[in-house]
């Protein structure tokens, strides 16, 4: 069963802060957008966000799955085989994953961060 809870315990929260409560961590976004263009491998993730350690990209990986934003899929074969994929539940992000990028195309450019 997917974790859907507050940082606070017993606080239940409002939609947008149980929705962020799945997503928050630094890679957790990232993995979800690289995950929109299909399935990856583990190493395949990690050549693609170059600067998140083994460790750190694992345990993103494993809330994800916890939360029923992704699949895990293990291949018995040696060697092991574990590809990610997004579930239909992290596939309903993909609107909010490109607005995100749209924004940040809109508003980070070189210019605009330097106005900030």
């Amino acid at each position: 069963m997917p974790r859907v809870s507050s940082k606070v315990p017993g606080v239940q929260g409002c939609a947008v802060e149980r929705t962020l409560s799945l997503i928050e961590g630094k890679w957790k976004i990232i993995v979800l957008y690289k995950l929109l263009k299909g399935t990856l491998r583990f190493n395949e993730l990690r050549r693609l966000m170059p600067l998140v350690t083994q460790r750190m990209l694992t345990h993103q990986l494993r809330e994800l799955e916890a939360d029923g934003l992704i699949i895990r899929t293990v291949y018995a074969q040696v060697p092991p085989r574990v590809e990610y994929s997004l579930s239909a539940r992290g596939r309903s992000l993909e609107p909010v994953l490109m607005a995100m990028k749209e924004w940040g195309d809109t508003n980070l450019s070189s210019q605009g961060a330097q106005a900030a």
